[in-house]
């Protein structure tokens, strides 16, 4: 038996594990990149933040079509449509099969590995 689908508010972007509480409540402060007075050191630091958040960013996109596409799969019998599934992640429908279809590339790519 299906659970029942449990509605939930947006949620925030989690906080990265090494940012800590306290210092990212503070709207100026990120990663201390503002105590920084060696630009050289500024321009490193911040290069390597926007690659790490790059990285991520494609990896949840990634797991965010995996997602998509497990949820729309015709074999399920609970399985969602494009529009709730558009509903659910802030998309709109064109985006949502995109994403299905994305989802489905990689979970195929994944098995024949």
């Amino acid at each position: 038996m299906a659970e029942p689908e449990r509605v939930q508010p947006r949620l925030r972007p989690a906080p990265l594990l090494f940012e800590p509480t306290e210092a990212a409540a503070d709207p100026e402060h990120f990663f201390d990149l503002e105590s920084m007075e060696d630009p050289r050191e500024l321009l490193a630091r911040a290069t390597e933040l926007t690659l790490a958040f790059r990285t991520a960013t494609d990896r949840s996109v990634e797991f965010q079509a995996i997602a998509a596409a497990q949820l729309a799969d015709p074999r399920r019998f609970d399985r969602l449509t494009m529009a709730a599934i558009a509903e659910r992640a802030d998309w709109t429908e064109d985006y949502a099969k995109k994403m299905v279809e994305f989802g489905r590339e990689l979970m195929r790519s994944g098995a024949e590995r």
